[in-house]
């Protein structure tokens, strides 16, 4: 069984995120999406919150095109949640040339840890290149409208979070 993690913070998950996991379950068995538990970016959501809206969605996802995806929350070394799930694969998401940059030092550090373990870069769709769940919690707090950036459930926690 080819298993591959999908690893990231989800604050919230956007439909770049979507798009990304709906792709890689056409090259793995079991995709894990690993929900980093980052205390030093402050997430809008917690570890709970996030977990569950992916869980959510995915539910979605594997109704429309099949495969298994599991949620599984992670506070190690990535190299080490890898190995932890049992995944073969690393499946990372690239939107620009600056994330190329930060992701090329993550897997030369990650290969110098593991070498059995890839990593495979898959590009957003280039309606989703631009999404990012940072830029997503700063138009929802100043009023915007994010509902092309993110699944409807999402948007309505969104808005129930910024103005509750």
């Amino acid at each position: 069984m080819r298993i591959g993690l999908y690893p990231g913070t989800f604050d919230p998950v956007t439909l770049g995120h979507t798009d990304i996991i709906q792709r890689a379950l056409a090259l793995v068995d079991r995709l894990v999406i690993g929900v980093a538990i980052n205390r030093d970016k402050g997430p809008l959501f917690s570890l709970e919150e996030r977990v569950e809206m992916l869980q959510a969605e995915c539910k979605g996802i594997t109704a429309r095109c099949g495969g298994e995806i599991v949620v599984h929350p992670f506070e190690n070394l990535l190299i080490d949640c890898a190995r932890d799930v049992g995944a073969s694969v690393i499946i990372r998401g690239l939107r620009a040339v600056a994330d190329f940059e930060y992701e090329f030092q993550m897997v030369g550090m990650n290969r110098a840890l593991d070498d059995s373990i890839e990593t495979v870069f898959m590009m957003a769709d280039a309606r989703r290149q631009a999404i990012a769940s940072k830029l997503v919690k700063e138009i929802a707090r100043l009023g915007g409208d994010v509902s092309r950036f993110v699944p409807p459930a999402v948007e309505a926690r969104l808005q129930a979070r910024l103005r509750g």
